[in-house]
Order: structure tokens, then C-alpha cells, then sequence
């Protein structure tokens, strides 16, 4: 479809030259303020959103937009850009080099194309729906791993962490000892494409926002994979509870979860391997 390939194209074009600005800037100095205990932003998350809003309101200006640092602009139309402009803004302001650009497009509320480009390694992954996932101009897929207990997962920790119970705690205590290995890299639109290109065979995490995994999540499923709530259900492109696999072992991890989800003192069972 041409004009899906034209959002691709912007959609990339703003994510590479937004990327290049932040790759460029690890050399600044970073200004750094809280929107909440661990929740930081720093200035060029502003400046970020700001290059990503112009560039796709040149291109789209009848387009409505959502973003993470407080823009939200409704205009009517069935599209809407979903964008976070540094994912990972504590390791970003740490000068950690694990964060990166997320851009999506959905049209009437689901996913039509997604970006996510990581400017410290220039790998930019991208999917469009029904045309498959791609890093690089190369093609990609899921992994082939069936064991959970041989598995790569990957996690986060929400904001409100050292407040709230629900906090991810417990889940990984009971993942770590029933897979290979459990990575937290601190960027959820990264995990996601991990995933969608076989370097993790799972990602779970809890109270995610739109602009975390809309993007994330369509690659995942144009490499293959499966995306669902912590319940197993189908969700739209983005969903505060997700996990994402290669397919192959998410009863396995939801498994898991469930068991999470029990009393703390509960025994966990045998890891069923699916």
C-alpha cells in the first residue's frame, strides 16, 4: 500500500534524525528533573518530542499525535502518531547507551506501523501491519526457543515501584529461577524488538503506557510472535499489562504470572517448558 509506505518513511526519517541529535548529545551536559521519585526527564526528551511532533506534522498535519511528555493533540482524523521520544531517559541521563526512539501509527485505534531505533548502535527496527518486521532492511523473526526454563526474558519496574505492591517484584523473583535469564536493559520498545528478532524469547512488564510498546508491540507480532494481557487475551497494539514471546513459550510464562499472582508464600509448581 503507497501510503503506508510513506508513513514508514516518515515515521523512520524522524526517528533516525531525532536519534542522531540524542546520540550526539551523550556528550552534554544532561539537566535532569523529576516528574516522581525515580521518574526523571531531562531536556532533551523535550527537545526530542519537539524535532519527532515537526517532522510528522510537516509531512501529516491532519494527523493527530500522543507523546509522553504531556502532548496530546486530537484533530478528528482516524490516524494518530503514538511517539516516545527517549525510551529509557535514565539510562540516557546516565549516559548508559541502552534507549531509543519509538514512533507508531494507528489508524481508528490499532496499529499500522511501528519504528524503534536505537541511535548508539544504528539499528532501526520497523514493521508496517500485514508486511512483516525488519531490522535494518533485513528481515526477522521470533525464536525458536520452546523451553521457558532455556529461555532469555526480559522485564521492567514501573515508576511507582517503591509505593505500590504491585511493583513487578515478585514476578521476578519467580521468573529468575524458572528460566536461562532474566535482563532488565531499562527500555520496553527495545525488549520488544528483541524479541521480534530472536535476541529474547519474552518480555513481560506491568503499567506500561502507549508510547512505550505501541510500536514495540505491532514488530513483535509482524516477526511472528504473540502479544497478549497477563490473562492471555488479545490486546489492541499497546496494553499496561503485556507479554510478548516467540509463541512458543507464552502459556509457560503466563504460567508464571499467574503464580505471581497467588499468595507470596505459595509454592511454585514445576515449570511446564510451554
Amino acid at each position: 500500500m503507497p501510503e503506508r509506505r510513506e508513513f514508514l518513511e516518515a515515521a523512520r526519517e524522524a526517528a533516525l534524525e531525532t536519534g542522531r541529535m540524542l546520540r550526539a548529545a551523550l556528550s552534554e551536559e544532561v539537566r535532569v528533573s523529576f516528574k516522581g521519585a525515580v521518574d526523571l526527564v531531562t531536556q532533551f526528551d523535550g527537545r526530542a518530542q519537539h524535532m519527532i511532533d515537526a517532522r510528522l506534522r510537516e509531512r501529516f498535519p491532519d494527523f493527530g499525535i500522543l507523546a509522553e511528555e504531556g502532548l496530546s493533540r486530537e484533530t478528528g482524523s482516524a490516524y494518530r502518531w503514538i511517539v516516545d521520544p527517549i525510551d529509557g531517559t535514565t539510562n540516557f541521563a546516565h549516559r548508559f547507551p541502552v534507549f531509543s526512539v519509538s514512533i507508531a501509527l494507528e489508524k481508528d485505534g490499532e496499529g499500522l506501523v511501528g519504528v524503534v531505533y536505537d541511535p548508539t548502535r544504528d539499528e532501526m527496527f520497523w514493521a508496517a501491519r500485514g508486511e512483516g518486521a525488519f531490522l535494518n532492511g533485513t528481515r526477522i523473526r521470533v525464536s525458536r526457543t520452546a523451553e521457558v526454563d532455556r529461555s532469555l526474558v526480559a522485564t521492567g519496574f514501573p515508576y511507582d515501584l517503591r509505593v505500590s505492591p504491585d511493583n513487578n517484584v515478585r514476578h521476578f523473583n519467580n521468573f529468575i529461577l524458572r528460566v536461562q535469564a532474566v535482563r532488565r536493559c531499562g527500555s520496553a520498545a527495545l525488549d520488544l524488538s528483541y524479541v521480534a528478532c530472536g535476541r529474547f524469547d519474552g518480555f513481560w512488564e506491568l503499567k506500561l503506557k502507549p508510547w512505550d510498546v505501541a510500536a514495540g508491540a505491532l514488530i513483535v507480532r509482524e516477526a511472528g510472535g504473540r502479544v497478549t494481557d497477563f490473562a492471555g487475551e488479545a490486546v489492541p497494539s499497546f496494553h499496561s499489562d503485556l507479554v510478548a514471546t516467540n509463541g512458543l513459550i507464552h502459556a509457560g510464562m503466563l504460567e508464571i504470572i499467574r503464580l505471581g499472582a497467588q499468595d507470596p508464600a505459595a509454592e511454585a509448581p514445576a515449570p511446564s517448558g510451554r
